[in-house]
């Protein structure tokens, strides 16, 4: 027994990934080709990734939306998990987001994937403009610019159904958010976040230490 996470060095996250990671071949193919792509450390892990599945199968999402969808690897872990259903992924990048269409076609899941190129502010604005899409979404996903997740935080609010789950990816953000001294702008914004959803009496949460850090909100 332990009274706090375990720390994983190179050989146990090793054997983490040898003994739990079951990972689609096109998943394991688009890392690769992430890897030499520009902006590549913004990649998800692969265990956070079926992690993830894990979440939208353990709560049966048919309706997802995600903020940020860089070379699609999420998006597409994602709706390999689902049976059915649609996934709305948002990003302003049309040349990263052509290698994810090409991937999520290649795992025959693009009929079921639908990328929102523009500002994600505006998409969400947009999707809240509907009624329809209000308490609609079973997961949403929140991993894009680090200084407007409070401002998406809000209106995914009103677009997560009342039992689903909001994810914010990095929250841990390679320990920086811990050190006080470091008042770079990205940091400061999710330390501010970490605080401010510690605080938000709306919601359930639980901050896990998967990848560079989860933190999981359900409304009460």
């Amino acid at each position: 027994m332990s009274k706090k996470t375990i720390q994983l060095d190179d050989q146990l996250y090793e054997y983490l990934i040898d003994v739990s990671l079951r990972e689609h071949e096109v998943l394991k193919n688009l890392r690769d080709e992430t890897l030499n792509l520009s902006g590549s450390q913004m990649q998800i892990s692969p265990d956070q990734g079926q992690f993830m599945a894990f979440m939208v199968r353990a709560i049966r999402a048919t309706n997802i939306l995600e903020i940020g969808t860089y070379t699609g690897y999420s998006a597409l872990v994602c709706a390999l998990a689902m049976d059915k259903g649609h996934l709305i992924t948002l990003d302003r990048d049309p040349v990263m987001t052509e290698v994810a269409m090409k991937f999520w076609k290649m795992a025959n899941v693009d009929r079921i994937i639908e990328l929102k190129l523009g500002n994600a502010l505006d998409s969400l604005n947009e999707l809240l403009s509907s009624e329809e899409n209000i308490g609609s979404f079973d997961m949403i996903f929140i991993d894009a610019d680090k200084r407007n997740y409070q401002a998406y935080y809000e209106l995914c609010l009103k677009l997560i159904a009342n039992d689903g789950i909001i994810l914010f990816d990095n929250v841990l953000w390679s320990g920086d958010v811990a050190d006080p001294s470091n008042q770079e702008k990205d940091t400061v914004a999710l330390r501010d976040l970490n605080q401010f959803l510690f605080n938000d009496n709306r919601v359930n949460i639980s901050m896990i230490p998967v990848g560079d850090g989860i933190t999981m909100v359900q409304k009460k």
